[in-house]
């Protein structure tokens, strides 16, 4: 017994001299501690610190990214009217018609899976009928954030990594903005964080959060706020 006591404690004395040398630390968890809670969105632009845009072009002075899980494309873009430059859509931005139209800076987010937009959100009537508005998209401008839009079917991003999803096309190309990343065009901002995306005008107050089970639309410097419970119906 004697030399067994002996043997751990020279063991023990060696494993300390070792980590001793090689300066490693041992981290034990603290069983009590609570991580704190995420940052608002509008706080979570502000502080992040700006990732390299330059491996996010994607032409058309456009930078676009996807998240680590795949459940959401994101566009710092320009729109026209109603039309989004959108690099992984076929879309009528630059249409000869709508070369009149102002360009404005945008962003613009796709979601895999996603929540209903709530009643009070909807701000089409989808040409008098009040259905086709659907979410799984999300539009900011500096001056307003809405989410939702009258289509029928689904989105690129739903064809590619929805429930039957190909995992291939487009999307499937773009870079991931890692957690915590925060990419800025035009004054606008979005950063990938708390398992969904945060786009903003940090200026102005405006922005919005999605994620797969709820979103937020924020006005007002963060003071008015619509919010999707986290058991807001979602796609299918």
């Amino acid at each position: 017994m004697a030399v067994r006591l002996a043997v751990r404690w020279a063991a023990a004395v060696a494993a300390a001299g070792l980590l001793a040398v090689t300066g490693c630390t041992v981290t034990v968890p603290d069983p009590g501690y609570t991580a704190p809670p995420p940052l608002p969105a509008l706080e979570q632009l502000k502080q992040a610190p700006l990732s390299d845009a330059s491996a996010f072009s994607a032409g058309e002075d456009a930078l676009a990214f996807v998240t680590a899980d795949r459940n959401v494309v994101c566009t710092l873009t320009s729109v026209r009217g109603p039309h989004v430059n959108l690099p992984y859509e076929r879309n009528n931005f630059g249409d000869a018609a709508n070369r009149k139209l102002a360009t404005v800076p945008a962003a613009h987010c796709e979601l895999a899976v996603y929540p209903a937009p709530q009643t009070a959100d909807i701000k089409d009537d989808c040409s008098g009928t009040g259905l086709g508005y659907l979410g799984g998209t999300a539009l900011l401008t500096p001056d307003r954030a809405g989410y939702g839009e009258c289509r029928s079917g689904v989105t690129q991003m739903e064809s590619e990594y929805g429930p039957l999803g190909s995992r291939t096309g487009p999307i499937s190309q773009l870079p991931v903005l890692p957690e915590g990343g925060n990419l800025e065009r035009n004054g606008l901002r979005c950063s990938a964080y708390d398992a969904g995306v945060a786009c903003g005008n940090v200026s102005g107050g405006t922005a919005f959060f999605v994620s797969r089970d709820h979103y937020e639309l924020i006005s007002g410097g963060g003071k008015k706020a619509s919010t999707a419970p986290s058991k807001a119906p979602k796609s299918p």
